[in-house]
């Protein structure tokens, strides 16, 4: 583990956290799952990260599509899988994430465990934020799914009326539940639509995870810091946070 980086987790009530790239890497599923959607218009990783990192499946396929001239109707969220209109692509892309998930097991990162279990210790709340619908399944198949007391998810988003990442709504709405003002609660994101929806919301502390070359986005979305696991801000003796 590395020298702990400068986050005071014990000045905090609660850490509001991303679920894909933060807690488990199905980001990568999701890229995956998005390149295969529209491997037609030759989707690249930068794609990935401009149009669709963070944000939820109908606003991604709408901006995507946007970057590339092309205008659909938005159509319906029950829609069924196809390609005639935003939803159903974004349904289409919803099966093909989930066909990738059934293949293979989905793990925490284990410097996000340590994370949660200092946490833990320090009796800090904890919930999870996340624009994908597919949250609570994820969670449950990496062995998490009883931890997190609050979920926001796209489900409850829906239900709710929030607008998507990279506005603060469901940061707001988790702190809401869990009874914290934004200053006091830490957002940890590993999309720029998120770390913005962090700043957007004010919260007390923003960290950005950089999980492969998006480091200075993160910073200039107004990460007040930028790590590549969140190993690098648990101490090494297990002392309760790490200080400037």
């Amino acid at each position: 583990m590395s020298h702990p980086a400068t986050v005071a987790w014990d000045h905090y009530r609660a850490v509001l956290l991303d679920l894909d790239g933060v807690i488990t890497p199905t980001a990568e599923i999701h890229e995956q799952a998005w390149s295969r959607l529209f491997a037609a218009y030759q989707f690249t990783s930068a794609d990935y990260l401009a149009y669709v990192d963070g944000k939820n499946r109908y606003e991604g396929v709408r901006s995507f599509l946007e970057s590339r001239g092309v205008d659909l109707p938005y159509g319906d969220p029950q829609d069924p899988p196809g390609d005639d209109t935003i939803c159903a692509l974004g349904n289409r892309k919803n099966v093909v994430f989930n066909e990738i998930v059934a293949s293979a097991p989905v793990a925490p990162y284990p410097g996000t465990v340590a994370l949660l279990d200092l946490l833990d210790r320090q009796g800090t709340l904890q919930a999870v934020v996340s624009s994908s619908r597919n949250a609570r399944s994820v969670l449950a198949a990496a062995g998490m799914g009883d931890r997190f007391g609050v979920i926001v998810d796209g489900v409850v988003a829906a239900d709710e009326g929030l607008a998507s990442k990279p506005a603060p709504d469901g940061f707001l709405l988790a702190a809401d539940r869990l009874g914290v003002a934004p200053a006091d609660a830490v957002v940890v994101e590993d999309a720029v639509a998120g770390v913005e929806a962090g700043v957007a919301g004010r919260f007390g502390f923003v960290v950005g995870v950089d999980r492969g070359g998006n480091a200075e986005a993160l910073a200039r979305a107004g990460a007040h810091l930028v790590v590549a696991d969140l190993d690098e801000t648990v101490p090494d003796d297990g002392a309760d946070g790490a200080r400037a």
